[in-house]
Parts: C-alpha cells; sequence; structure tokens
C-alpha cells in the first residue's frame, strides 16, 4: 500500500507528475494507469502541498483534471523550484546533519571514527561508524564537506561559507543571481543562493518565462557534462512517461542544446553512431542519462554538425539524407504591406527572397526536412501563389490541408 508523505526520496518521480497532470493539465485520475489510484491520490495531494496558490481545478465529461494556473510575468521566481526542494529524510539524518553542523564549526577535521568519539562525549549518543561514514560521505558528493585522505585516514572538515570563500563579491553579484534564477537553465542553484542569503528577487521580472522547463534541469545538468568531457551517454527516452512499453535506450553523443524562443522547449542534438546520423530529442521525454566512455571522434562530428545545420530550420535533421527545396510565391503589396516581406525576412531563416514582380515575391529555401516549415508556411494563407517542392509528399500535403479547411468553411448546417 502506497503511503502518503509530503517529502520525496526521487524526484524523477515527481517531475512526471507535475508535469503529466499539471502542467499538460488534461489527464484525470482515471488516465492514470501507470500505477494504482492510490498512489495518484498520494501524489496529487503532495503536489498540491507545494503548489496549493496555483492549481486550478476543472471538471470535464471525462473527470476532475488539475493543472497549473500562473502568471510568469508577475513572479519574481519559479514556483516548481519547491517540487527540488522536498527532500525525504530519516531522524538519523536531520540528527547528523545539526551534529555536523555543530562540531565542525570550530574547523577542525575529524574521521568517522573520531566523529562518533565527538557526538558520543557532547551528545551522550551513539551512531553506528559506518552510518556516520556513510552520511560524511553523502555531504561530500553534495560539496557540503571535503574529505581528505592521510594514508589510510580520511579527514572530513567543513566547506567554508559561500560568503567566506568569495568575501565582499557575493553581496555584488546577487542582483545577477537574481536575473539568472529566473531567466536561465539551472536556476533552481541560483534561487538556493538567493536562499541561503535570505534575499528574495524584487528587482526583476520575465516576461515571457517557461518555468515548466526546471523539471528537467537535472538532465540537461548531465547532458552538459557530458559534452563538457566529450562523453557518449545512454539515454533512457520515453515518450510515454507511464506506459514502460514505450521506453527505450540510445546511445548519443551529446553536442548541443536547442531552445524554442516561441515554447522554451529543449532538445538534445547529437551524433547516433549506430546509425551514423545526427538526431534530436525533447529533454522532457529523456528519463534518464548515464555516462559512458569519452568519444574520440567528438570535435570532427561536432564540426560536421555545425556544417549541418545551416539546413536545418527547426530542430530535425530529416528521416533520410534528401534535401528538401520549398519555393513560395507570395503576394504583398507593396508600400502598405512592407511589414509582410519583414516578417518574411526575419522569420525566413536563411531563405532566398526574391522580388519577381510588381507585388509578388518568391521565397526559396533548402533544407532537411521540409515538413518543419508547414505550419509557418500556413500563416500566409490568403498571400499565397503558388507552393512548390521537390518533396511531392509536401505539396500534396498542403493543398489537401487548403480543401480540407474550405471544405470545412463551406459545409452548411
Amino acid at each position: 500500500m502506497s503511503e502518503y508523505q509530503e517529502l520525496i526520496k526521487s524526484f524523477q518521480k515527481s517531475r512526471n507528475y507535475v508535469r503529466d497532470f499539471l502542467i499538460y493539465g488534461f489527464k484525470s485520475r482515471e488516465d492514470f494507469s501507470y500505477k494504482s489510484g492510490r498512489t495518484y491520490d498520494n501524489e496529487r495531494r503532495r503536489i498540491e502541498s507545494w503548489l496549493s496558490e496555483y492549481i486550478r481545478t476543472d471538471y470535464s465529461p471525462h473527470g476532475k483534471t488539475l493543472s497549473i494556473a500562473l502568471d510568469s510575468s508577475l513572479l519574481g521566481t519559479n514556483p516548481l523550484y519547491r517540487v527540488w526542494k522536498s527532500k525525504s529524510f530519516t531522524s538519523n539524518d536531520i540528527m547528523l546533519h545539526f551534529f555536523f553542523l555543530d562540531l565542525f564549526q570550530d574547523g577542525c577535521s575529524y574521521t568517522a571514527e573520531e566523529l562518533s568519539d565527538q557526538i558520543l562525549e557532547r551528545y551522550s549518543l551513539l551512531p553506528e561508524t559506518q552510518l556516520i561514514r556513510k552520511k560524511a560521505n553523502e555531504y561530500v558528493k553534495e560539496g557540503i564537506l571535503c574529505a581528505n585522505r592521510q594514508g589510510k585516514r580520511v579527514l572530513y572538515s567543513m566547506k567554508p561559507a559561500l560568503s567566506c570563500s568569495v568575501p565582499g563579491i557575493l553581496t555584488a553579484l546577487l542582483d545577477a543571481i537574481r536575473f539568472s534564477q529566473l531567466t536561465m537553465p539551472l536556476g533552481f542553484i541560483g534561487s538556493t543562493i538567493l536562499d541561503n542569503q535570505r534575499v528574495v528577487n524584487d528587482l526583476f521580472l520575465a516576461r515571457h518565462g517557461y518555468c515548466s522547463f526546471t523539471l528537467e534541469d537535472e538532465i540537461l545538468f548531465h547532458l552538459l557534462n557530458a559534452m563538457h568531457h566529450q562523453n557518449m551517454v545512454v539515454i533512457t527516452n520515453r515518450s510515454n512517461k507511464f506506459s514502460r512499453s514505450q521506453e527505450e535506450k540510445l546511445p548519443i553523443v551529446p553536442m548541443k542544446i536547442f531552445v524554442s524562443t516561441r515554447t522554451g522547449r529543449r532538445f538534445l542534438c547529437g551524433y547516433r553512431p549506430e546509425t551514423h546520423r545526427f538526431s534530436t530529442l525533447r529533454l522532457d521525454q529523456i528519463h534518464q542519462v548515464s555516462i559512458r566512455e569519452s568519444f574520440d571522434q567528438y570535435s570532427y562530428y561536432r564540426k560536421k554538425l555545425e556544417e549541418n545545420l545551416s539546413a536545418c530550420f527547426g530542430v530535425s535533421f530529416g528521416v533520410n539524407h534528401q534535401i528538401d527545396t520549398l519555393k513560395l510565391t507570395l503576394y504583398i503589396r507593396e508600400g502598405p504591406e512592407d511589414y509582410i516581406y519583414q516578417r518574411l525576412k526575419r522569420e525566413g531563416r536563411g531563405g532566398s527572397i526574391t522580388h519577381t514582380d510588381h507585388n509578388i515575391f518568391t521565397y526559396e529555401i533548402s533544407v532537411f526536412d521540409g515538413n518543419e516549415l508547414m505550419p509557418w508556411i500556413k500563416t500566409f494563407i490568403g498571400r499565397i501563389l503558388s507552393f512548390e517542392s521537390n518533396n511531392n509528399y509536401l505539396v500534396q500535403k498542403f493543398y489537401q490541408d487548403i480543401y480540407t479547411m474550405a471544405k470545412l468553411y463551406n459545409t452548411k448546417e
């Protein structure tokens, strides 16, 4: 039986629930099939305790649904950082935490055995030495303690406080931290620093903030680390987060992170050795990243990627090696509608624009995946005189969509 607790051990589990049931906001309790309904209820209660003031409840024929409703332009920080800050602990965890804070105040270093003796002498308690060593090593990994080996002895000591390690600088950097925690990837780090310094962001607001993508910052961190060390990774990709049948493991060499300026969605771009092609994956569908060995040809393929990017309209490299060439002829009134021409230049991403006749302009581009342009091309409907491509599928799709739309508008009740 799943027992409700407000704090969590695994962030990955809560990440899936927050994203699928609150951010997407269309799933009801009945749509939840990965585990029991009781587990869903427990997760829902936990998330409501974190984000109660931002949760909206709707009712539909399919049942009750929850979603997050917030205006990022009115927030000085990301409310979803609270999900990162909720971690479970045992009574021993909290006891040793405060013992360590007290014992290391004098700047001394201790072995695990010496820590055990100090705890017995000062607090009249005797935790197992192995438990103390495990907790100390955990704090070393978290960056709270330092571990120095002297022969066979491992001495633990407290790392200096941030304000002490950069004296006189941290205060001057707080404004930069206020800004970065709101706008940059891994902003949770800046939020934690502000919490540590007991300050809030009362200076900056983000007009277009993409709060939900902090949920994948842990995945992003591992990918950036692999890119820095030029390692291959094995990614567990799950297109449907609650269906194990959709899970697949993909070896890939991470090389670049793409970010949509329209939606904020992030993509991993990398080289797939097994297919000998570049590929992109959505970060919000990556479940886990395992860093493997270094990739000897990293620099070579990074250069090849840069050469290929000019033929990408978005993030797709297509399904084969064919280049799609698209030609769009538009009617734009010169003078009154120059703003349409300027938009074509601004959003055309390297395509050529030719003034072929009075009020007639031709836009041409060659890309790996012409299908990525279709939604953008359709925004010019009403001005399109002709659409041509060497990819017959795209031409048929375009005119079929126009025919379907016209048929819908001409349908009489």
